[in-house]
Order: C-alpha cells, then sequence, then structure tokens
C-alpha cells in the first residue's frame, strides 16, 4: 500500500494536525516506510506461536468475587456538593 499527498491531507485533517504543503513530501515518506515495515511483518511465520499479552509471564492477581449490598452511601455522597436521601443532586441541563 502506498500513501499519496491526498492521504497524507486527510490523515493530517482528522488527526487535526495542520500539515503544511512544504511537509506533505516528507510525511508521505515516513507513513509509507511505516507501512513498509508492517508489510515486512506479515512475511513472518508465525503458525504455531501463541499469542502474548506480554514478554514475561504474568496472571491476574484475582480476588473472590462476592456480592454484598455496600451499606455505605453516606459515606459517598459525604463529599458531594449537593445530595439528598444519598443520591447525587446535579443541576437540570436538558428542558
Amino acid at each position: 500500500m502506498s500513501i499519496d499527498a491526498a492521504t497524507v491531507k486527510r490523515i493530517g485533517r482528522l488527526a487535526r494536525i495542520r500539515v503544511e504543503e512544504n511537509e506533505v513530501e516528507k510525511y508521505m515518506g515516513e507513513l509509507n516506510a511505516m507501512l513498509g515495515f508492517v508489510e515486512q511483518l506479515n512475511e513472518v511465520d508465525v503458525t504455531g506461536v501463541e499469542a502474548m499479552t506480554s514478554v514475561t509471564p504474568m496472571t491476574l492477581r484475582r480476588r473472590e468475587d462476592v456480592i454484598t449490598d455496600g451499606g455505605y452511601a453516606e459515606k459517598i455522597v459525604a463529599n458531594a456538593p449537593l445530595s439528598e436521601d444519598n443520591f447525587f443532586m446535579v443541576p437540570k441541563v436538558v428542558e
């Protein structure tokens, strides 16, 4: 895949980055180099290789999944500027 000048300008607009006319050629080269590297990765044979999430073996620490009733609603709304019956009160924003 090859990136042209129109695509560079479109990417810049989508990313909300100002791309000056004199920079388009430079960005075209950089983006084409990146895509070329990704295409090289597609040539690697990865059959039989297990997907990794980290370079070091890790296991997630898990806790017991215990259902509770909470029981501390007062603590949750304690710092709220305005609350009533343990509910946050906010100004009306939709008519």
